[in-house]
């Protein structure tokens, strides 16, 4: 199986013209479909059960609810002419404090379609001074534009959705 890299390993040096814009938000506003296809298509492997110290498919599909609020602020950070984009917790506190392992993995993926459709409807108001504004990133450390943002919020989407694949196409490990 190729390795993948680590989510904080990633450096991202592609910078995506304002012309992309458009196709960067069709990979947002599908996040939930996918998400709900990869869930209901798992049969083999339990969604709770955990990679070791790594979180469960639930875990991963709950972190990515998780993080829609962030997102939503940075996207009003961006629109309110913010230099400096509000940091994330490093620690992912929210994800491990959730006990999504819990809750009906539907539940789950509802929640993360409507917390997502709020956030692409908010960015579909967004107007071209608004795509190519800028503001810094703590983690980076380097100015951000609002396309910029979007395409990090999709590239984190398809590293926990390849995370979820991994998975869920691994056997069942029962003793």
């Amino acid at each position: 199986m190729q390795e993948m890299t680590r989510w904080l390993e990633r450096k991202f040096a592609y910078v995506p013209p304002s012309g992309e814009f458009p196709m960067i938000m069709e990979r947002l506003r599908g996040t939930p479909v996918r998400v709900a296809d990869l869930v209901a298509s798992t049969t083999r492997t339990p969604l709770t059960r955990r990679d070791g110290d790594g979180w469960s498919i639930q875990e991963h599909v709950g972190h990515l609810l998780d993080l829609e609020p962030l997102w939503s602020m940075r996207v009003e950070e961006f629109m309110a002419g913010a230099t400096r984009l509000s940091a994330a917790d490093m620690s992912n506190r929210k994800t491990y404090e959730a006990r999504h392992g819990d809750r009906a993995i539907a539940a789950i993926a509802a929640e993360f379609s409507v917390a997502r459709s709020r956030l692409v409807a908010r960015l579909d108001a967004a107007i071209d001074d608004d795509v190519a504004r800028t503001a810094l990133h703590p983690r980076l450390k380097r100015p951000m534009r609002l396309i910029d943002l979007c395409f990090f919020v999709a590239e984190h989407d398809d590293h926990h959705l390849a995370l979820v694949t991994r998975l869920a196409r691994e056997p069942d490990r029962r003793m």
